[in-house]
């Protein structure tokens, strides 16, 4: 499926229930890991400790922080769709999100999005979407939930 382009809440509506794509997968790294310890202030040894965590980890590695995994959602949802012809886009929040499956170091990840719901609240568009981060060769997904946009369409 190609990268979809939208202008329009009516352009946006012809998907609602339907699947939109799926991302590229992105490759989770130990910089990475590390980088977003840094930002968050987040130093708990399972995602940084290389040597303990192949000693004691169930997971035999270190592991991403579940909301570095969340916090790719605007990176990868970028890749399924571009939203056009805009004032402003604003995240407006994540219900029934669930962490699902570890993403071991170097493992690679993307994403599955789906129109779930469109409401026209007076000029500004309420997007639910459902959204599935899967990780590569493992049948669980990382984390699923359920995010809601605002986009403010130029008229």
């Amino acid at each position: 499926m190609s990268k979809l382009t939208i202008n329009t809440f009516e352009e946006f509506a012809e998907y609602e229930g339907k699947e939109l794509g799926i991302s590229d997968y992105h490759t989770i790294t130990q910089e990475q890991i590390n980088k977003f310890a840094d930002a968050t202030l987040d130093y708990q040894w399972i995602h940084l400790d290389q040597e303990r965590a192949k000693n004691e980890s169930p997971f035999g590695n270190t592991i991403a922080h579940g909301y570095l995994t969340v916090s790719l959602l605007p990176y990868l949802w970028a890749q399924i769709v571009t939203i056009e012809n805009l004032k402003m886009q604003v995240n407006y929040g994540i219900e029934e999100l669930r962490f699902n499956q570890p993403v071991i170091v170097n493992g690679a990840v993307r994403l599955k999005a789906k129109v779930l719901s469109l409401k026209d609240l007076r000029g500004i568009t309420k997007a639910q979407i459902e959204v599935t981060m899967e990780i590569k060769d493992n049948k669980k997904p990382a984390f699923t939930g359920i995010v809601t946009f605002l986009y403010h369409f130029n008229k």
